[in-house]
């Protein structure tokens, strides 16, 4: 091979290397930048949210959902029966619903009753806890027929 024909080889490698460095950084920089409207909820306030206290009278009057369903993802169908006691979201195999999703987390969220509502709660996830397109970052009251995404699966309370 002649020296031009080297060093015409060699800047084409370069170049080719460039374009695959500024590819990466552009397809990063898309990945890690959120749209505005799904910045965390918890952002512009700061002062923690409280569930909201209810009298005797508007607790018989809301009607409180009674089960949660999956409506979207890979166990949709599932119905969870809520009690008293907590539900845990999440990959880990002790969770009362286990999600088999790379973007869940392994302990990822929890629904719970408190004051005669039901908060969801986000346990630390990479991914986040959104109720309809709102990242929840503080316990979160789940109203009936909002939509609760973790991961790839959405579930919703119903009566």
């Amino acid at each position: 091979m002649s020296e031009l024909g080297l060093t015409f080889a060699r800047l084409a490698f370069l170049a080719m290397l460039w374009a695959f460095v500024i590819a990466t950084v552009l397809v990063l920089r898309r990945d890690l930048r959120q749209p505005a409207d799904a910045r965390p909820a918890g952002q512009v306030r700061r002062r923690p949210v409280k569930a909201p206290k209810l009298s005797r009278s508007t607790k018989q009057s809301k009607a409180r959902g009674s089960k949660l369903v999956v409506i979207e993802g890979p166990l949709t169908g599932t119905v969870i029966p809520l009690s008293t006691a907590q539900v845990t979201i999440g990959r880990a195999a002790d969770s009362t619903l286990v999600i088999e999703d790379d973007y869940a987390s392994s302990r990822h969220a929890r629904v719970y009753a408190a004051e005669g509502s039901w908060l969801v709660e986000d346990l630390g996830s990479t991914n986040g806890t959104w109720i309809d397109r709102s990242r929840i970052t503080s316990p979160t009251v789940l109203t009936v027929g909002a939509p609760l995404r973790v991961g790839r699966t959405t579930l919703q309370l119903q009566k």
